[in-house]
């Protein structure tokens, strides 16, 4: 039996750092009150503080050991709270040398410190972990080690820009640093940032007795070295070598960010500081860079998104939180690429998945789609064998509605055909249970319209997922006035299990999300009515910061579905939402983007890689071959206003429910600049009477399109802000 005592070292402290002290080793654990997970707050780090103060004094203190008391978590990085009050660069670089001093002592405490990790340790916490003597991690899914500050638009502030490179080496440093990517238990083994994997079982155990031994002696007290090849040690081992990793760095990082976003590049600068300057320099240079970051509006942007995402977990999507229905089985109506995609993150989270199509090859086809998402994880080795098949066994396939009859949600994923989606939900409300819950994916036709055939309308809603449904993080729930509560939160919950930002908009053609998308897309398609090149202004949108440029998203979704929700959203809104003749004139010429292998771009085969522009296109469009040039600004200003204008008319028309809601949306599920924060953020940056005077400008030239939302107009006169 071991010798175990209550550590009463840590007066006035937070209370989340507990200790007790057994056979001379101090086991501390962190488990922040009231929290689902630990963050690094001044309270906490005053109770590191304490310990150390603690440990250089005691000295039958013989080592340390640090666990977490959250049962999948670590330690989640810094309290952003508290990161979010900072007032200037200086206070920020405060910060940093603050955290940097504390790591110093814990790297250089009397007493060696073994950190025990199970869970996500992120940020500050894998800084810490970088501090300690001797790192272990369980090979459990939840764990992994980032260091995710770029995603915040700042670097790290507490020396991980510094020890992680002379850990793990200068590439492999600067690629965690640069995209704030996951680090699985077996990768960090191999790489060299943790020391030992074990069993969740014995992580205490083997922790404890590596405390001992480092206190012992017999095993020494020095960061392990990750293994790597001759040619790389070689590289990074010389300055030549060494500014050649730099500059690559940095070229990938400005192709990747195109200059918006200019954390990567302090980052880098900070590394670089410290393997040019020596130590005491480069922690300096990231201290400095940390401060200067936390204070740029793309950090602001970034976090505000933070919060926001945070905000979501925690919205039940009904005014008054309603208990959700559990769903153990989904009905899923169409095998084709949606209802596969759902099929398959459904599996991921433990659903029994019954997949209906009306032909057996069809169903064949999506089981063997369902396998290929779940088999990629696998090959990335995110999940098992056994968890692989684990999850395979819960998709089964139809032809008809057998299983359908014990369904607590249906997900009807057929062709965007109102008639149909009509047919197939009186079809399904004969099999499955009166309480089921019947959700159509549809990303255009109202959902109040297809209700109207429905027996229980309260009971049927809209799961708007965005493809390839196990990339994209949005769902979009629309509610009709019928639609019930339970139903609402039902959807909501199972969309978060789901693993989802959830949005809840009201009912209406084209919801948000399609509907500011569509407004983006055919003014894209009016400037190639006038002539402006296809690539000239698919660049110029990726520069604004979209992920890609609106004729490669017309080629991606398909011109034959943007011909499709184009016509009922003028049907609905009338000229303001009319597409132009340019997708029109492809549209009817038989082209239907990379799925059929042409478009306004060349692809090697159906579905196949992008090439350059398809030049013969041209022919089609109403100035023929030729071009037209326009600055640079006006083709930003005019895209990007339409979507910001219809954005404003879908939160004054109630469509959308807030700002918030608006601008998560707009960047998880149609790509709108993370930087720029969202629509009603990115016009509040810009100022609500500028804008209001673009939109006047454009209107002048082009109505009725640009014709100013009455809420924009509103808010300007009276000068407030969404924010």
């Amino acid at each position: 039996m071991s010798a175990a005592a209550p550590d009463t070292s840590l007066p006035n402290g937070s209370g989340a750092l507990s200790v007790v002290i057994e056979n001379g080793i101090a086991v501390a654990t962190l488990d922040v009150a009231g929290a689902s997970v630990n963050t690094l707050g001044a309270a906490v780090m005053s109770d590191f503080a304490a310990l150390f103060d603690r440990v250089e004094r005691d000295t039958t203190i013989r080592a340390v050991v640090l666990m977490s008391g959250k049962t999948e978590n670590f330690i989640a990085g810094a309290d952003i709270e508290e990161f979010v009050a900072l007032g200037s660069a200086q206070d920020g670089e405060a910060l940093s040398r603050t955290g940097q001093s504390l790591l110093r002592r814990l790297e250089t405490l009397r007493a060696p410190v073994v950190v025990a990790i199970h869970g996500a340790c992120l940020g500050g916490g894998l800084e810490a972990a970088l501090a300690s003597a001797y790192r272990i991690v369980t090979d459990h899914p939840k764990s992994v080690l980032a260091l995710p500050e770029v995603q915040l638009g700042i670097i790290p502030g507490a020396g991980g820009t510094q020890r992680l490179p002379r850990l793990v080496g200068l590439r492999a440093a600067l690629d965690m640093i640069l995209t704030g990517r996951n680090v699985r238990s077996k990768k960090a083994l191999q790489m060299g940032l943790v020391d030992e994997m074990v069993h969740p079982a014995i992580l205490r155990d083997v922790a404890l007795d590596r405390a001992r031994q480092l206190a012992d002696g017999t095993i020494p007290r020095r960061q392990r070295r990750a293994s790597r090849s001759a040619a790389s040690v070689v590289l990074e081992s010389n300055p030549l070598g060494r500014a050649l990793v730099f500059r690559q760095a940095r070229a990938g990082a400005l192709a990747k960010t195109h200059g918006n976003y200019p954390a990567p590049l302090a980052a880098i600068d900070a590394v670089k500081a410290g393997f040019d300057l020596g130590s005491d320099r480069g922690y300096a240079e990231e201290s400095r860079l940390f401060g200067d970051m936390a204070m740029t509006d793309v950090s602001r942007q970034l976090v505000f998104l933070f919060f926001a995402t945070s905000a979501l977990k925690k919205d039940p999507g009904t005014p008054v939180p309603i208990a959700p229905r559990p769903v153990r089985k989904l009905g899923i109506l169409g095998a084709g690429f949606m209802g596969s995609g759902i099929a398959a993150v459904a599996a991921m989270q433990g659903t029994v998945v019954r997949l209906k199509d009306a032909d057996p090859a069809r169903v064949a086809k999506g089981l063997k789609a369902v396998s290929d998402v779940l088999r990629e994880r696998l090959t990335k080795k995110q999940v098992t064998h056994r968890q692989f098949e684990d999850q395979m066994v819960l998709v089964g396939g139809t032809t008809d509605y057998s299983g359908f009859s014990d369904v607590d949600l249906v997900i009807e994923a057929v062709f965007e055909d109102r008639a149909l989606k009509e047919r197939v939900l009186q079809e399904a409300e004969r099999v499955i249970p009166s309480d089921a819950i019947y959700a159509s994916n549809t990303s255009t036709i109202p959902i109040a319209r297809i209700a109207a055939s429905s027996m229980r309308p309260e009971q049927v809603l809209g799961m708007h997922f965005f493809s390839p449904v196990q990339k994209m993080p949005l769902l979009e729930v629309i509610m009709t006035p019928r639609t019930s509560g339970v139903a609402t939160a039902t959807a909501v919950a199972y969309g978060k299990q789901l693993g989802k930002h959830v949005i809840v908009v009201s009912d209406g053609p084209g919801f948000y999300t399609t509907r500011t998308l569509a407004a983006f897309m055919n003014e894209a398609g009016y400037l190639l009515d006038e002539g402006v090149a296809i690539d000239v202004l698919d660049r110029a949108l990726v520069e604004f910061g979209f992920p890609v440029g609106p004729i490669t998203l017309m080629d991606e979704v398909g011109l034959d579905v943007g011909a499709k929700v184009g016509a009922v959203l003028r049907e609905s809104f009338g000229a303001r939402l009319a597409p132009s003749q340019a997708l029109a004139r492809v549209v009817a010429s038989g082209r239907q983007g990379r799925k059929g292998g042409s478009g306004f771009y060349r692809y090697d085969a159906p579905g196949g890689r992008k090439g350059g522009v398809d030049e013969s296109v041209y022919a089609l469009l109403p100035t023929g071959v030729h071009r037209t040039e326009i600055p640079v600004l006006e083709l930003q200003q005019r895209c990007v206003l339409a979507m910001v204008n219809e954005a404003a008319r879908c939160l004054e028309e109630g469509v959308l429910h807030s700002a918030r809601d608006g601008d998560v949306g707009a960047v998880f599920g149609i790509g709108f600049p993370p930087f720029r924060g969202g629509p009603f953020r990115y016009v509040d940056a810009v100022g609500i009477a500028h804008i209001v005077r673009q939109l006047e400008v454009y209107h002048g030239r082009f109505a009725p399109r640009f014709e100013p939302a009455r809420l924009l107009v509103e808010r300007a006169a009276q000068g407030r802000r969404f924010y």
